[in-house]
């Protein structure tokens, strides 16, 4: 619900329905949305980041992660679910913020290591930093104009990086 409507889209009383199950039973397991929109968020880095696995393991851990954010693309239709929190970032509840900044920090430092090949620490934070940018708005654009070749010309630029 978050993925197709953003953090203000959606209800307990909604999700209940979605679900099959009462309002309260969403209650019980989340006190507040802003607990839930933190949980998800949450659920959401871990499950991306174990994705990508360790960058050191990795033949070529930039493509890998490139390839990640490809199929959230692909398969969601639609943005990254933190980028998508972030464009709404001054709406949200303080501990959804808290959630979706993590994921922009764990992300970054999973790059920083991915691009950390000659020890410049501070330019493989700025590759980072670039390729997360450049791939978050690839992603708003493939989204709006409804076609997927920004991404594949972000890719490439991306590619440059090495």
């Amino acid at each position: 619900m978050i993925s197709e409507g953003g953090y203000n889209s959606f209800s307990f009383r909604e999700i209940a329905v979605t679900v099959g199950i009462k309002s309260s039973s969403v209650h019980y397991h989340f006190q507040t949305k802003a607990h839930l929109g933190a949980a998800v968020a949450r659920y959401y880095t871990d499950r991306f980041l174990e994705s990508l696995g360790n960058p050191e393991d990795s033949k070529d851990p930039v493509k890998t992660f490139v390839h990640a954010f490809e199929k959230v693309l692909l398969q969601d239709q639609g943005m990254c679910l933190c980028g998508l929190l972030g464009a709404e970032i001054n709406g949200l509840p303080s501990k959804v913020i808290n959630e979706t900044k993590l994921f922009f920090e764990r992300t970054t430092e999973w790059l920083t290591r991915a691009y950390d090949v000659n020890g410049n620490k501070k330019e493989s934070r700025t590759k980072a930093i670039q390729t997360l940018a450049i791939l978050e708005g690839a992603m708003i654009m493939c989204t709006v104009l409804r076609d997927n070749e920004t991404f594949y010309q972000a890719e490439k630029l991306i590619a440059t990086y090495k």
